[in-house]
């Protein structure tokens, strides 16, 4: 079996690990402060069957020492390892000759260093554990917690280690100092059920966390801090099993950048790097990744309270006139629909609110709440009975004594209603009175962003209409003839990149629509060229060698009549020569303009880690400057297509700007899913596409230029 690329691992095959009945301490030390003792400390209040061996010692503090794992009286489900790193390969033997479940590697100095023989020394512990059925975390592992047997399994100080309620929220960090932070937020108030930590990963990684998760019942939702895998499809994997199991999963990418992408020919490559490729996956297998990690645990402990949204609407009650505001803004930048309360609820508002403050959403119940305390509840209680009202916000502006009472009373109106109300805590006493307890309630999200609170909210709506649409059905599109037409053009041509006609050839094999054109190789033949395709025309040079036309100034656009074009086939041909002078030049192509429209770029990269994706995005030669594009797993649904064009921030360039004829997105959507499939079929052959760009006018969508790469 590979040691990088395997099944994921389900719950059962690491529950000795991750829930264990008995532990053992190998290499146990009465030293005060070393590793041993540390992790000694971490579990004193275990619940299950604690083991101490080091053949040094009979006894440490009160409890007996074994000299051997072979002389404990079972085979523990868990060992830790506090050993130096030359001792470790032997003591992972005697455990996989015990029968042991798994175990935790604290010792460094393995893969991290890059060094040949370190690395050939991990792996022969992840062979020693496959072969024996042993799972391991680590090396270089600083621990994992389980809240439900108070097992702190690691040399540093666990939090306090309290059971989990029914809303807990499971934790994964690739990074164990970030993951021990992340647990510390039981201080708080959340309720956690695990915190997992993988350390190098030499066997169980962090996919096979999320799969353990997925399935443990004390966990409720899963909040997962990522850095990157060899095999990325494997966590891909994990997280459709989570979304079977109808758990949410968040998750934060660590190394957003994309410094260290490689280099690449066209558009596509540079838009559609390797972060954009990790998003495009989480998406696809149903995870929510946010932005921050500030937002991973509130993200998360809301997804494990909230029940399914009853509408989209929300509702938002304060005692500010600046926090009304400010929810406006957060919800318009998150597309997060305020509707308007109904009349008998405008009622009820206009009888509890004074005239200074506002009787609409958002609702300011203003200061006067002090005179009148119950004048909020009773809003908040009018608002959130209101059917087209699936989740309320109330502003908590500033702590005082009587916060404290404020969770109760909203939790009993989102008890009532059956909805969820969120807390923003906008008070810079983060821990002030009342915070605690909105933490703890299983009808309330505490968040102290409002923005964040918003974008929670805006993840929830969409999980659901994910989920309501049912599992993803793909349809292929194209001709089962394409492929094999496709691939055999590939094959013909000479060189690497494709020219223009060559990669258009290819695409029309699919079904995409391409500008006709003629290649000629004198003034003559261009001018012959244009009146047979008929005026205007536009002429480009042809070569293996200038990929990029538009920055080698080899293309003129509209030209008018025989005079424009003799003058506009010299220009080019003088200035590929000036541009590149050893480039080989086929002619230049004559074509006709495509009608006036919107220009849209399509691309296609096969990542080495991903498989193939699909870009697209408004074209032009600003593509790159303007970066506003969306990235998919290939191949896509029409309908998919379609969703991608609704997240661009020029959308609306397509929806008829200014008057314009809108696109026909569903046309426009059938070439990309079309575009999507030729990458996919042509995985093996082809390392990038651009298309750029297809002109969009109304109806009408004409590919006018394309550049294929070989693998």
């Amino acid at each position: 079996m590979s040691l990088t690329s395997r099944a994921v691992y389900r719950h059962g095959d690491m529950r000795r690990l991750f829930d264990p009945a008995s532990i053992a301490v190998i290499g146990a030390s009465p030293r005060a402060g070393s590793f041993a003792d540390r992790t000694i400390q971490a579990l004193k209040d275990y619940t299950g069957r604690l083991y101490l061996v080091n053949s040094r010692y009979e006894k440490i503090g009160e409890r007996a020492c074994f000299p051997s794992v072979a002389a404990l009286p079972e085979a523990p489900d868990c060992c830790i390892v506090v050993a130096a790193k030359d001792a470790v390969e032997e003591i992972a033997t005697d455990c996989a000759k015990a029968g042991v479940g798994g175990i935790m590697i604290y010792a460094s100095g393995y893969r991290e260093t890059g060094r040949e023989d370190d690395i050939a020394a991990q792996d022969r512990l992840t062979e020693i554990g496959r072969a024996a059925g042993m799972r391991i975390v680590g090396p270089n592992c600083i621990g994992m917690l389980n809240f439900g047997t108070k097992a702190g399994v690691t040399f540093m100080i666990p939090p306090p280690m309290e059971r989990p309620l029914p809303h807990a929220v499971g934790l994964i960090s690739q990074s164990g100092a970030l993951g021990f932070s992340l647990a510390q937020a039981v201080m708080r108030g959340v309720s956690v059920s695990h915190l997992l930590t993988t350390g190098n990963s030499s066997d169980v990684d962090v996919a096979d966390c999320v799969s353990f998760l997925a399935d443990d019942p004390n966990c409720a939702a899963i909040g997962c801090v990522f850095e990157g895998m060899p095999d990325p499809m494997r966590f891909i994997h994990a997280a459709e099993i989570a979304d079977a199991a109808n758990k949410p999963l968040v998750v934060f990418k660590l190394g957003t950048g994309e410094a260290g992408a490689a280099a690449a020919m066209s558009h596509t490559g540079s838009l559609a790097g390797e972060n954009a490729a990790y998003l495009a996956a989480f998406e696809r297998a149903g995870a929510i990744v946010v932005q921050d990690f500030e937002a991973l645990v509130e993200t998360s402990s809301f997804l494990a309270k909230a029940p399914a949204p009853k509408a989209r609407g929300v509702a938002v009650v304060a005692v500010s006139g600046g926090a009304a505001i400010m929810s406006a803004d957060k919800a318009e930048a998150r597309g997060v629909p305020l509707p308007q309360p109904t009349p008998p609820v405008q009622a009820i508002l206009e009888s509890r609110i004074p005239d200074f403050g506002s009787a609409r959403n958002p609702c300011d119940v203003t200061a006067q709440v002090a005179n009148d305390p119950e004048s909020l509840t009773a809003c908040a209680s009018a608002m959130l009975g209101d059917e087209h009202y699936g989740a309320l916000i109330y502003a908590q502006i500033y702590s005082t004594e009587l916060s404290a009472k404020r969770p109760g009373e909203l939790a009993a109106i989102a008890e009532q209603h059956d909805k969820p109300i969120c807390v923003v805590w906008t008070t810079e006493w983060l821990e002030g009175t009342g915070s605690t307890e909105a933490e703890r309630n299983p009808r309330i999200g505490l968040f102290r962003s409002m923005d964040r609170c918003f974008a929670t909210l805006a993840h929830w709506h969409a999980r659901e209409a994910r989920r309501a649409a049912g599992p993803r059905a793909y349809t292929r599109l194209s001709r089962p003839e394409a492929k094999a037409e496709a691939a055999a053009l590939i094959a013909a041509s000479q060189d690497r990149t494709l020219t223009e006609r060559e990669a258009k050839a290819v695409l029309a094999a699919y079904g995409v629509p391409v500008v006709p054109e003629k290649l000629t190789q004198s003034e003559d033949a261009a001018v012959a060229a244009a009146e047979a395709l008929g005026f205007p025309v536009a002429m480009k040079v042809e070569s293996p060698d200038l990929p990029h036309k538009t920055e080698a100034g080899v293309i003129r656009l509209r030209l008018k009549d025989a005079a424009d074009v003799r003058e506009a086939y010299r220009a080019v041909m003088a200035n590929a020569k000036h541009h590149a002078p050893h480039a080989r030049i086929n002619g230049v192509l004559v074509q006709p303009m495509a009608k006036p429209g919107v220009e849209v770029m399509v691309g296609a990269r096969v990542d080495p880690l991903m498989g193939p994706l699909i870009v697209a995005g408004l074209g032009g030669v600003l593509v790159e400057l303007m970066r506003d594009s969306t990235l998919a797993l290939a191949p896509v649904t029409p309908a998919e297509a379609r969703a991608m064009f609704g997240r661009l921030r020029g959308r609306a360039a397509l929806e008829g700007f200014r008057g314009a004829p809108a696109a026909d997105l569903d046309r426009l959507a059938e070439i990309v899913a079309r575009l999507s499939e030729f990458v996919a079929d042509q995985r093996d052959r082809v390392a990038e596409l651009d298309v750029n760009p297809i002109i969009v006018a109304g109806s009408d969508a004409v590919a006018v230029d394309a550049l294929i790469v070989k693998a």
